[in-house]
Formats: C-alpha cells, sequence, structure tokens
C-alpha cells in the first residue's frame, strides 16, 4: 500500500514537473509567437480582407443599398421612386462624417463608371440645396443629371453595395463582372495586371537562373579554397547586405549608363565601337538583380556544400568514374537541398522588388511590386493594392508547395 501511494505521489509529481516545463516552453516563446502574428500573419489577413472588402457604398449610400436590394436589373427598368427617395435622403445629411462616408463612396463608384465621382458629389450639392422642396425626387434627380436615368449607372451601384465583393480579385486578374452577374475578360487594350504577372515570375525566374549558373562555381570554389581565402570570398558575398539598397542601385546606375566605367573599358578594349546601352533596360535589370539575389543564392548552397564530405569525390574515382560523371551522380544530387533552397529563396525575393526595376529597367520592366506600392502610396486605392498582393502571395505559396516536393527543398525546411 506505502509503495503504491508512493508510486501515485511520484507520478503527480512528475506531471507537475512536465506542466512547470511546458509553460516555461511556453513563455519562452511567446515573444517570438506574438511577434511572428504581428508582422506575419496580420498582414497576410489584413491581405485578404482588404481584397474582397468593399464597405464605402454601403457605408456612404446605406439606404441607397438597402433599397436596391429588392431590384432586379435583369428587368431593364429603372428602379422604384422609394430608391430615388432612399439616395436623396443619404445625399441630404449635412454632417461632416456622412459627407466623407458619400465621398469614400463616389471614389469606390468612380472604379466600376468613369465619372461616377462627379456624378455624385454634384447631384450631392444640388440634393442639399433642394432637400426643403417638395417634388417627385425621381424626376428632380434626372433632371439634375441625365445619368441617373440610365439603368447602367444604378447597376454599377448595385453591384458595388455589397460589404464584400470580388471586384478587386476580378481586376487584379483583368476581369470585370457584368450587369447580369456574368464574369469575363476586359477588353483587351485595358488588359495590364496579368501581363505584369507575367513579366514579374519572368524576371525572378531569369534573375534566379543567373544567380544559380554565378553563385554554383563561387559556392563551391569557397568549399575548395584554403581558409582565408574562402573568408574573403565570404565577405565579398555578404557586402551586399551591408551596402544600402538605393546606394547599390545608384552605382550600378553610373557603372552602366552610356559615359559610364564599364563602356569606356569596353571602347578602350577594342570590343565595341560605340557606347552600349546597358541600363534603363532589361539587360541592366538582369544586370543588378543577379548581383542584389546572389547572397540569397551562394548562402545555402555553401552551407549544404560544406557538409558534403571530400572523400565522396575520391571514392567515385577510385570506382571508375571521371571527374564529370562523378560530379553529376555523386556531388550535384548532395547538393540539390542547397539548390532547391537558394533557388526558392532567390526567387520569391526577387518576385517582391520594385525599387531596382523602378530606378534601372524602364516602363516595360516594371514588376507586380511597383503597381502594389503605387496603389498603397500614391492612389490609396487598398483594395487593388491587396488584390495584387495576393495574386503574388498565391503564385508564390504556389511555387513553395510545387518545390517542396522536389528533393531538397523539404528537408530544408524541416518537412521530413
Amino acid at each position: 500500500m506505502i509503495t503504491a501511494a508512493r508510486s501515485e505521489a511520484d507520478k503527480e509529481a512528475g506531471h507537475r514537473r512536465l506542466n512547470r516545463r511546458r509553460v516555461t516552453s511556453l513563455l519562452l516563446v511567446a515573444p517570438l509567437l506574438i511577434f511572428t502574428i504581428v508582422v506575419f500573419l496580420l498582414p497576410i489577413v489584413t491581405i485578404l480582407t482588404n481584397a474582397v472588402a468593399s464597405p464605402e457604398v454601403s457605408t456612404g449610400l446605406p439606404r441607397t443599398s438597402l433599397a436596391l436590394a429588392g431590384w432586379h436589373p435583369a428587368d431593364r427598368n429603372l428602379p422604384g421612386g422609394e430608391v430615388f427617395d432612399a439616395l436623396a435622403q443619404d445625399l441630404s445629411e449635412k454632417s461632416p462624417e456622412r459627407t466623407r462616408a458619400v465621398a469614400a463612396a463616389a471614389r469606390r463608384l468612380n472604379y466600376e463608371v468613369g465619372g461616377f465621382r462627379s456624378l455624385l458629389v454634384s447631384t450631392e450639392r444640388a440634393v442639399k440645396k433642394s432637400a426643403d422642396d417638395a417634388g417627385n425626387w425621381r424626376e428632380r434627380l434626372i433632371g439634375m443629371d441625365g445619368r441617373w436615368g440610365d439603368i447602367e449607372t444604378w447597376q454599377a451601384i448595385r453591384r458595388a453595395a455589397p460589404a464584400h465583393t470580388p471586384f478587386y480579385i476580378l481586376s487584379a486578374l483583368d476581369m470585370r463582372q457584368a450587369a447580369d452577374g456574368s464574369i469575363g475578360m476586359v477588353p483587351e487594350n485595358q488588359r495590364t495586371y496579368v501581363a505584369v504577372l507575367m513579366r514579374t515570375l519572368k524576371v525572378a525566374a531569369v534573375t534566379t537562373l543567373i544567380c544559380l549558373a554565378l553563385g554554383y562555381p563561387f559556392a563551391a570554389l569557397m568549399v575548395k579554397s584554403g581558409r582565408n581565402f574562402a573568408f574573403m570570398l565570404l565577405g565579398a558575398v555578404m557586402l551586399p547586405f551591408w551596402t544600402s539598397l538605393l546606394a547599390k542601385t545608384s552605382s550600378w546606375i553610373v557603372i552602366l549608363q552610356e559615359q559610364g566605367p564599364l563602356n569606356k573599358l569596353l571602347i578602350w578594349s577594342g570590343i565595341v565601337s560605340s557606347p552600349l546601352q546597358l541600363i534603363f533596360n532589361a539587360t541592366g535589370l538582369y544586370i543588378v538583380m543577379a548581383h542584389m539575389m546572389l547572397p540569397f543564392m551562394v548562402l545555402p548552397l555553401y552551407s549544404t556544400m560544406k557538409g558534403i564530405p571530400s572523400h565522396y569525390m575520391k571514392a567515385s574515382s577510385s570506382l571508375g568514374a571521371n571527374p564529370a560523371r562523378g560530379f553529376f551522380h555523386v556531388y550535384l544530387p548532395m547538393s540539390l537541398p542547397g539548390v532547391g533552397a537558394g533557388a526558392l529563396l532567390t526567387f520569391i525575393v526577387s518576385a517582391g522588388y520594385y525599387i531596382t526595376p523602378s530606378l534601372v529597367g524602364s516602363p516595360r520592366e516594371q514588376m507586380l511590386g511597383y503597381f502594389v506600392a503605387f496603389y498603397a502610396y500614391t492612389s490609396v486605392n487598398w483594395g487593388l493594392a491587396s488584390a495584387l498582393g495576393l495574386m503574388l502571395l498565391v503564385c508564390v505559396l504556389a511555387l513553395y508547395l510545387l518545390a517542396g516536393r522536389t528533393v531538397g527543398v523539404r528537408q530544408i525546411a524541416g518537412l521530413r
């Protein structure tokens, strides 16, 4: 009995110690967990929310949005008089908050139909001046502006009335929703963002291939070199991390311009007779991007190659394999985790760049990040900026999931 009681007491004490360790571990990782949630998960949730959120019309024109819920545009008839009355009530309120809400609704509706902002603002002013006058608001509104008698005007309000709409996501995919609810592509001369996305992925892919071609032998040289020379090579790789992005980009503009050192060297050596156009085009963009991204490729490769025993190649040689066969059958497969990790990291970082392409590329080389920054900071269209960012995020996640099934990347990610 005494032995059993002691055993139970020991078990309870062990459970208490285990619980204390778990609580201590949780408290230790809590700052990192909170930091991850704040700087990583919350921005993603915000992007997902802003990409489909469209509360401006329902907030700025609440009575109109509610009245239009029972109207069916397929009938091809104008809404009833109660909808016109609801719009007049929404526009007649004179508080500053309501004025700002109507202005936000006007800006949102302008995305649906060009010129809607001026229509709504001018109508708001006219309604406030004549709010006390008696009369049929349907006739008065149409008399103020004939566009209120067009069914397309009311269809636009009804499409934008829900608090959540696919408008921004469809716009990011060069698509739009028709009045009957069907979804189709915008006219060819208005398609922009899908082509920009393809260009972004192409620039990131080419940059990754250039970095792989340059970084693989460089990392192998670092592994094979002596300690002092390897340390010097590592410092050369790390140097771009220690230099301002703007300073690096500006330096490349000076080097690659027509009167820059590189063109002067090429002319002096007789390789070319006239200066080459090396900047503000795709050539300059790939040169500068490769310089920026090379460390992201070299460091994972170096880390992987450092762990490959040197006697494996000697063993393959002793078994009759020539250096080329030994490399492709022994060394390369063992270095694939570094290749996968470096390529994935380089591609993801390259796809999100926008400062460098803006400075060294022409308008034809602008990437998706430029448009995200433009709509976020210049035109303050957070919905479209979030939709474009979400589109890029989905592409990167799809690439990561695809790469996760290749050799090495899952090992680097710790998934197996």
